[in-house]
């Protein structure tokens, strides 16, 4: 290993210590990261700009976006509402129905953007119900967090491995004859929120309602959508660019032109309807987009671009292909269990984004990469819900818990749900991971 590579790694290692840590801003840290491999010579200026896969980019912002008027349209309210008036008054029944709607609008919705709607709707409903407010809001947040990566539009993970592998729209669905993450992923969780349900929620009970002031309430909350133009036209420009993402193939352009297209269509025709609609303003929009995670993402490019410039990556797919070569079901077993416990308390974007290219590298020396991109992907996902060190969005969830509860929620709590709700999704998904895509591959 020439100085060079020693040099990468060890920035490289560096960067997500700190970024893990938090002694300083993650964003910062990263974007410092990448200045230091280009100052150093591990790549240029140049390399470090065009490593970057701004087709993804253009996505996030682009779907944020679209994301930032769905959330004003009082949809997700009506949905939150509807979800309690289905729920009869249940308590264990509203929280799987609220972390049922959350996972399956963060399949077409940024994980954190989810959460940010629904907390705020979700916490007068429990209040209603009297529900404990930490495990109904960390509920959503892994509920958010597990289903991005179902489809190829909610979550950076899967929109970087359309980047490495080359999936698109409907692969995510059925690939090579066989079902893939929306299908695989969506059994898991339905089946995870039945268990749950049966081992905990199952024992709420419903409380005196009341108010945020703390006085009873004897009425159900209403569900109405204040404009509902305004929240038609939301829904059918972004089901419209969703559509057009789906047959990107045949358009022949880019998911990220498309979707950028759909996020500039949408506001022009609100900014020409005016006054007529009760509408936020673009300006709000645009500065509401989460632009820290949006230079995250771009620095953390171009830090694996840094380590696939030295031929450290190739060289670790060299390491690695006698064992997932030899015995695909044991070398795809120590992926994904191995992965599980790494991004609970390593940023799971940049774990997945290194092991995507390995596998790639490993695909090109005679190794079926798709078992392993998919196993990457799912314990990649599901093992982020661990701890806040690994997925953002439950950072946010955690801090929302902490705001409202007037307390730290401390690690054991946290863990409480956090452990037995990876555990339990990991091991189905593993399940239907080997018998679906690792095992019929065996010779």
């Amino acid at each position: 290993m020439d100085f060079m590579t020693m040099l990468a790694i060890g920035i490289f290692v560096v960067t997500i210590v700190v970024v893990i840590t938090g002694w300083i801003d993650s964003t910062a840290a990263a974007l410092l990261g990448v200045a230091v491999m280009i100052w150093m010579g591990v790549m240029s200026e140049d390399d470090a700009f065009k490593v970057v896969d701004w087709n993804v980019m253009a996505i996030l912002v682009s779907i944020w976006t679209i994301a930032g008027y769905f959330g004003r349209s009082g949809v997700p309210e009506w949905l939150s509402v509807k979800a309690l008036q289905l729920s009869r008054g249940n308590p264990g029944m509203l929280v799987v129905l609220l972390s049922a709607l959350a996972g399956f609008v963060s399949m077409v919705v940024d994980n954190v953007v989810v959460i940010l709607m629904f907390a705020p709707v979700a916490l007068p409903i429990a209040r209603h119900l009297g529900l404990p407010i930490t495990p109904l809001i960390l509920m959503i947040g892994f509920s958010a967090n597990f289903m991005g990566s179902a489809m190829l539009l909610g979550d950076l993970p899967p929109q970087m491995m359309h980047s490495v592998s080359g999936a698109e729209f409907f692969d995510f669905i059925w690939y090579q004859g066989r079902p893939s993450s929306f299908p695989i992923l969506t059994v898991t969780f339905l089946l995870t929120l039945g268990i749950m349900y049966w081992m905990t929620f199952r024992k709420f009970k419903a409380a005196t309602p009341t108010a945020p002031d703390g006085s009873a309430v004897s009425h159900m909350p209403d569900a109405k959508i204040a404009d509902p133009l305004f929240a038609g036209i939301v829904l059918g420009m972004f089901a419209l660019t969703i559509v057009a993402m789906a047959f990107r193939e045949v358009l022949n352009v880019k998911l990220g032109f498309i979707a950028m297209t759909g996020a500039l269509l949408l506001v022009l025709v609100l900014e020409l309807m005016g006054d007529r609609l009760k509408k936020p303003s673009f300006e709000e929009i645009f500065q509401g987009l989460d632009w820290r995670a949006v230079f995250f993402y771009i620095a953390l490019f171009a830090l694996v671009g840094g380590l696939e410039k030295t031929g450290i990556l190739e060289k670790l797919a060299h390491s690695l292909q006698p064992v997932f070569k030899e015995s695909p079901a044991l070398g795809a077993t120590l992926l994904y269990w191995v992965t599980i416990p790494i991004v609970g308390i390593v940023e799971h974007d940049a774990y997945i984004l290194t092991f995507l290219y390995t596998i790639r590298d490993m695909g090109q020396q005679g190794v079926n990469p798709w078992p392993l991109w998919w196993m990457l992907l799912w314990s990649g996902t599901l093992g982020s819900n661990l701890t806040i060190a690994g997925a953002p969005a439950l950072y946010v969830a955690n801090n929302i818990c902490e705001r409202e509860e007037g307390r730290k929620i401390p690690l054991g709590e946290f863990l409480r749900w956090s452990v037995v709700f990876t555990l339990i999704s990991s091991v189905i998904c593993y399940v239907f991971g080997m018998l679906i895509w690792v095992l019929p591959f065996v010779k």
